[in-house]
């Protein structure tokens, strides 16, 4: 069936205090509505709609990879004003789902049962019974338990605001039936808008068929209105990946000290000690280690490696066994074969360092092809800026370079070379050669030391 989906993401959300649109505050790093946007695209059939209002230019920009039909909503009267403005570009069969961009934990699987109850003469609402209900539209039904209105809160009598199931404000509504609905909506009520749940009537007194489904919880369908609810949403919505690691078979050495600000994969065996950040997609292979206040984005890193403490890894790609940290930082083009090792305050960049090869101290290693078992003394570094180009740093298998060696590139150090600390090098080293290049040593005989004045 086709599958028109309306997002509604115009309102400022004040309570929020912020120069920004309420939907464009992140929930696991990435925007409310975008969340929203993903899961409504993974349904078959999607043909997405977004309404704006407040920062709209904003708003539609961070949601422009959607490729969702923007409609513009400038003076907001409500739900059903909403849904009118969208009316035009709603197909003409199929059934039209209504989402919200600050209810950012709507699953997948709950709008899919809906989906499935979908016919051209059947609405699905998506209630929720609570225990406190203040706030949010009643469910009523007939003495059938027949769904026959949706009273808001406002709107209700003392009776009606007993009842405890209520709307959660999405429904899928069948579009042979929408367009006449949406045009006869009025705003007489106590807010003096247009409210998309009256149309609930008008389906009862057509005898269209309404059915309900419930969402698994209720974090699913809760709403974002200030920041605290936000950091609710985030804790909830941490501790659902949380868990899902730990099915998978993760160790988390405390699950509530964990953050997943994108897409994390694990294998088997994986452990990760506490407050870790991974953003973006990380792949982890079986048997890696990751001590505590690591920093992952982007990165894919192979069997039994071990990622010490207080080590930043981003786009980069670590191969097995490697030992890593801590307080190591790994930028963007950074390749580690087998076995090798990145020690503390190292820093690499656009670095391809061979098996088994050795970075151990205090380094920087940018703009570089390494080979295999090379090892590198503590703070050595590779000279590859020139103050307009950046150039690259060659070393072949098996070389040995002493502490505190500057290479400046462009340079070549070929197989089994040994540079001698201390050294600047600015020529190629050949094959087995021995470089040193630094001033020759003179000592003086009764230097007087400078003394305080």
């Amino acid at each position: 069936m086709n599958q028109d989906i309306v997002i509604l993401a115009a309102g400022k959300g004040s309570r929020m205090k912020s120069a920004f649109s309420k939907v464009l505050h992140k929930i696991a790093g990435e925007a409310m509505v975008c969340r929203v946007l993903k899961t409504a695209s993974a349904l078959s059939g999607a043909n997405l709609h977004l309404v704006v209002g407040h920062q709209g230019e904003q708003v539609a920009a961070a949601c422009q990879d959607f490729s969702a039909n923007v409609v513009w909503q400038n003076d907001p009267q409500g739900t059903g004003d909403a849904l009118r403005r969208v009316a035009p570009s709603l197909q003409s069969t199929g059934a039209t789902l209504t989402l919200y961009g600050d209810v950012p934990l709507i699953r997948q699987a709950t709008l899919e049962k809906m989906m499935a109850l979908s016919t051209p003469n059947t609405l699905v609402l998506l209630t929720i019974s609570l225990v406190n209900p203040t706030g949010y539209g009643r469910i009523v039904r007939n003495a059938q338990g027949q769904v026959e209105a949706i009273v808001e809160q406002k709107d209700a009598t003392p009776e009606q605001l007993a009842i405890q199931e209520v709307n959660t404000g999405i429904l899928l509504a069948p579009n042979e039936h929408l367009q006449g609905w949406l045009a006869s909506l009025t705003n007489d009520n106590a807010q003096g808008e247009y409210y998309l749940t009256d149309i609930i009537a008008m389906a009862a007194q057509a005898g269209v068929e309404i059915v309900t489904v419930q969402p698994e919880s209720e974090a699913e369908v809760a709403g974002v209105n200030d920041r605290v609810q936000l950091a609710a949403l985030e804790r909830e919505l941490q501790t659902q990946q949380a868990i899902t690691l730990m099915q998978n078979g993760a160790t988390l050495l405390d699950p509530a000290r964990i953050d997943v600000r994108g897409e994390l994969t694990t294998g088997q065996d994986v452990v990760i000690d506490v407050n870790c950040i991974f953003e973006g997609k990380v792949v982890l292979g079986d048997g890696v280690q990751i001590g505590a206040n690591c920093h992952l984005k982007d990165c894919t890193v192979g069997d039994n490696t071990i990622i010490k403490s207080n080590s930043l890894i981003d786009d980069s790609r670590v191969g097995e066994s490697c030992d890593i940290g801590p307080f190591a930082r790994l930028r963007p083009g950074t390749e580690l074969a087998n076995k090798a090792k990145i020690g503390n305050f190292v820093e690499t960049k656009k670095a391809i360092i061979g098996e088994g090869s050795k970075v151990n101290h205090l380094s920087y290693i940018g703009d570089t092809e390494m080979g295999a078992h090379v090892n590198v003394g503590a703070g050595t570094i590779t000279c590859n800026y020139d103050g307009v180009n950046k150039h690259l740093t060659q070393v072949a298998d098996n070389v040995f370079i002493g502490s505190n060696t500057s290479l400046v590139a462009p340079v070549q150090v070929a197989e089994g070379a040994t540079i001698a600390a201390g050294s600047t090098i600015t020529k190629a080293v050949g094959e087995k050669k021995l470089a040193f290049a630094r001033a020759h040593q003179a000592n003086k005989d009764n230097w007087p030391r400078p003394t305080k004045k």
